[in-house]
């Protein structure tokens, strides 16, 4: 039979609201014959008809049966006997982006819906998961940014909500940089003392923030794949740390050419140190960040972009400081 269901009582982007409102199912007992007899009398039209849904008596869903296997059998085989009963399904009320994650891991056309009491409700197929994926990595790149979700193009939408999307980060960033001003001061008699400490300020505390923002975005990108999990923090804090080490020392040595030229050996060994501190520090607030957010049940994504780099640089600025103040003796 083909079913229809109501969709407009479930969740937003939820699988209930993905899925489609119409399926063919047939009930165990029923025979190849009955449901080729029942295509040729009412299959004509019908579109994105892949599987044939098997349930019982209460609509609960048993097995699943593909067309070839349909045609390839016996008119009078009983369904139940040729159906796969090891199904894969997706509860009613499940993430989108999640569903999108199944059906992209397993490779399937269609994908059953069913309810908490594995009643059969409708069928997600591949067409419908494509606009989710794109609205999904839209989504994912305006928190990236930090920008709130926009519903329509960025041709359309007025300046009023452009701006009020975006300005809460900013002004929110803003009062976290005081920080880094505030490490300025609290080590002016350093600075005072040395004024070519300031020339590599910029280069320094922006090289841990960038390094900050690649962690994340490998982090991020991996959780929304499903390749990583929650438990898998430690062995990848591990993993950054290494990582991370190595490329400060390269970015060290890089920066000691420059700081020789610029203040002789102690500001190149300075800015050395500090480069090899603030990549590896960065790396791993940037790679720690998403686990943090999911743990706390928010979105990973929220923690990239300009929100990493503001904290990478108030902890770069008291780093930079404290090794010049210790090493140079001031």
């Amino acid at each position: 039979m083909i079913m229809t269901t109501v969709l407009n009582k479930f969740k937003a982007e939820s699988a209930g609201k993905l899925m489609t409102n119409e399926y063919v199912s047939f009930e165990e007992h029923q025979t190849v014959d009955e449901i080729i007899d029942f295509f040729r009398a009412y299959g004509k039209g019908k579109q994105n008809i892949h599987y044939i849904y098997v349930v019982d008596q209460k609509d609960c869903l048993k097995g699943v049966l593909s067309l070839r296997e349909l045609l390839s059998t016996p008119g009078a085989t009983q369904i139940s006997d040729i159906m796969i009963k090891n199904i894969v399904t997706v509860d009613i009320d499940l993430d989108q982006e999640k569903v999108a994650h199944i059906i992209k891991e397993k490779d399937y056309v269609s994908l059953p819906v069913v309810d908490h009491h594995q009643k059969l409700l409708g069928v997600i197929h591949v067409d419908d998961i494509l606009d989710v994926v794109q609205e999904e990595a839209t989504e994912d790149f305006h928190k990236m940014a930090p920008v709130g979700k926009l519903d329509t193009s960025i041709k359309n939408v007025g300046i009023l909500t452009i701006f009020k999307k975006r300005v809460s980060w900013l002004v929110i960033l803003v009062f976290m940089n005081i920080f880094s001003g505030a490490g300025i001061a609290l080590y002016e008699d350093t600075i005072a003392a040395n004024i070519a400490l300031v020339f590599f300020l910029p280069l320094l505390v922006d090289s841990g923030g960038n390094a900050g923002s690649q962690s994340a975005t490998l982090i991020i990108r991996a959780m929304a794949v499903g390749d990583i999990r929650l438990r898998d923090w430690l062995s990848l804090f591990k993993k950054e740390f290494s990582i991370s080490f190595l490329l400060g020392i390269a970015m060290a040595v890089s920066v000691s050419l420059i700081g020789i030229y610029r203040g002789g050996i102690d500001i190149a060994i300075v800015v050395s140190l500090t480069m090899l501190t603030i990549v590896v520090v960065g790396s791993l607030i940037g790679m720690s960040l998403p686990f943090i957010f999911s743990k706390l049940k928010l979105d990973p994504a929220t923690a990239s972009g300009p929100l990493i780099t503001s904290i990478c640089d108030i902890s770069g600025v008291f780093i930079y400081f404290a090794i010049a103040s210790w090493y140079l003796g001031l």
